[in-house]
């Protein structure tokens, strides 16, 4: 399984994403997700989020997510961006592309991935109020 994962602070360009996948001749299946700050959080209105990050666990945790993915499902490739820093209302604070023969791998490993980042991974934000 190929993995590319990035913790940036740069802005995540997802048609520029879109357009460098590497896609063999056995994918049946391309599932992306953007995670998208909003503007409103429980009951609050803000204007962004400050991401915050441990980035060498992250790492390894993200490590050990793939590998479990790796055991569970057939899957071509995984690319993650998360951003770190501060992200606006409106900009993309995560994206995720999995490729496989079929949707179904593609979508559950996308959503394992996702829940298990939210569990596992040292990513901390803080909200900035309007």
């Amino acid at each position: 399984m190929k993995i590319e994962l990035n913790i940036s602070t740069e802005l995540i360009n997802e048609i520029a994403l879109s357009k460098h996948q590497t896609i063999s001749e056995k994918a049946g299946a391309v599932v992306t997700f953007s995670g998208i700050v909003r503007a409103q959080e429980g009951e609050s209105q803000i204007s962004a989020i400050n991401y915050e990050s441990f980035d060498e666990m992250a790492e390894h945790q993200f490590k050990l997510i793939f590998s479990e993915i790796n055991e569970r499902w057939p899957i071509e490739s995984i690319r993650l961006i998360h951003r770190i820093g501060i992200v606006k209302v409106n900009e993309a604070s995560l994206w995720v592309e999995v490729i496989s023969c079929h949707r179904k791998e593609a979508f559950d490993a996308c959503q394992y991935l996702i829940n298990e980042m939210k569990s596992r991974v040292p990513i901390w934000k803080k909200i900035i109020n309007k």
